[in-house]
């Protein structure tokens, strides 16, 4: 009887250490210090590398914001999962998200850059509508804009300001008391074109 080795999982290359060091450092520069205040040599002190390097593998500082905010929603296929439930699990999805990962989040980043920063502003917008839309399916894509509002609020007063009444609430409670407004819209007829 052959007795199989287990795989060998490859060590990452010291190139995509890098270039995640540099990234992970970018966000928390970026998410600090805004665009306009960030610098590569902040950057790349930060990621604990010579400033040639950033520049190396990014090209510019507006190449390295666009990698930082290089972000995927992780939606799950809602296709199948039943009208009553889809605003919950909506709800629930963006929760687990931001508490997650926290203030190091890369959407968090985002919504704090784009309100100063057009680049950031244009990001936002193409990851909802590329990402929020299709996941919500042809029934309701037209109301992921929406939908987007109720969620980045929640972000904003429960992740970023910290308002008390929403901050201390459960995650549970959260999703009581949003997920009626969300599936409101969901249940709204379409609008008028």
């Amino acid at each position: 009887m052959k007795v199989c080795e287990p795989e060998e999982v490859p060590a990452p290359r010291r190139s995509d250490r890098t270039r995640a060091a540099i990234l992970d450092a970018a966000r928390r520069r970026f998410a600090a210090h805004g665009f306009e205040r960030t610098t590569i040599r902040a950057v790349a002190a930060d990621a604990g590398i010579d400033p040639s390097m950033v520049m190396r593998y990014f090209g510019s500082k507006a190449r390295l914001f666009d990698a930082a905010l290089d972000i995927d929603l992780n939606l799950p296929d809602l296709s199948a999962t039943p009208a009553d439930e889809l605003a919950e699990t909506v709800v629930r999805h963006f929760l687990r998200r931001w508490e997650h990962d926290g203030a190091d989040d890369a959407l968090l980043l985002l919504l704090r850059s784009a309100v100063t920063n057009g680049r950031a502003a244009q990001r936002m917008r193409e990851i909802f509508a590329g990402q929020v839309a299709p996941s919500l399916g042809e029934a309701h894509a037209e109301k992921a804009g929406l939908i987007s509002t109720q969620l980045l609020g929640l972000a904003l007063t429960r992740q970023m300001l910290r308002i008390p009444g929403v901050a201390r609430m459960t995650s549970e409670e959260v999703v009581a008391a949003y997920a009626p407004a969300i599936r409101s819209m969901l249940q709204s007829p379409p609008a008028a074109a």
